[in-house]
């Protein structure tokens, strides 16, 4: 073989291994990206989910503007709307979220039971209205829906349209609520609330800082969770003995 040809076949050895030197290079520097993207994608996640957990419990509403307590509210700041007449011998306080199913039950069991006592001047309730699913599952209907019970409450209606609200309650993740429409479409099955001023109240979210106001309370009160209910300042929710008919006892023998 000549020298040419050595120097030849010499040459190009030299230019495949150089070739192949910058293959693994850019082999190298997209093996880097690669991870790089992927670290940069895991802490994107994660900052994701701080935010979440960060969020949860809290109700990131669009409540701004003065508060307005609804008509014949009581308590401190007014953020309890009463039922039942102010002689009662025993206060029934509920806290309660319209899109939680654990209220829903409670109501459900509980309601006849209560407005039987509260017809008979034996039990006044407090109810105090959370909005805590909105701040853990997204939306904004349990906002939406307190503040049309309490325009509600404003027609003097407020009994009927909570346990409407209740009745008709959609899945905790559906948040049909907080469709205002909704909401007015209801109010028709209770005799008298579908008015003007009612949709007005409705739409205009005339309470939402009131809303906003009884849900930080909630928040701040160290409740465990929706539905509280305490009978005399006794969390009888979390007493496992507890039926309608034992509140029912309970109630008459202070009334006695």
């Amino acid at each position: 073989m000549s020298e040419k040809n050595r120097e030849g076949k010499r040459t190009a050895r030299q230019k495949l291994a150089a070739e192949r030197e910058k293959q693994k290079s850019r082999d190298k520097r997209r093996r880097a990206l690669i991870v790089g993207a992927s670290v940069v994608g895991v802490l994107g996640l994660a900052a994701v989910v701080g935010v979440i957990a960060a969020n949860t419990g809290k109700d990131d509403s669009e409540a701004s503007g003065p508060v307005v307590a609804p008509s014949g509210a009581q308590g401190k700041d007014s953020l309890a709307i009463p039922v039942g007449k102010d002689s009662a011998k025993s206060t029934l306080v509920i806290w309660e979220d319209f899109r939680c199913p654990a209220c829903k039950a409670f109501e459900l069991a509980y309601r006849d039971t209560i407005h039987e006592l509260t017809d008979a001047g034996q039990l006044k309730v407090e109810y105090h209205l959370a909005t805590i699913i909105d701040g853990n599952m997204g939306g904004t209907g349990s906002r939406k829906a307190a503040n049309a019970a309490a325009c509600a409450q404003d027609a003097g209606k407020f009994p009927a349209y909570h346990d409407v609200l209740f009745t008709n309650q959609p899945a905790e993740t559906d948040d049909a609520y907080a469709d205002e429409d909704k909401l007015i479409d209801l109010a028709g099955k209770v005799d008298g609330l579908d008015t003007t001023l009612f949709k007005e109240c409705v739409k205009n979210g005339t309470h939402n800082s009131w809303v906003e106001k009884s849900n930080e309370a909630f928040r701040t009160g160290g409740f465990s969770g929706t539905p509280t209910v305490l009978l005399d300042g006794k969390n009888i929710y979390q007493d496992r003995s507890m039926t309608p008919a034992k509140l029912k006892q309970l109630v008459e023998e202070a009334n006695k």
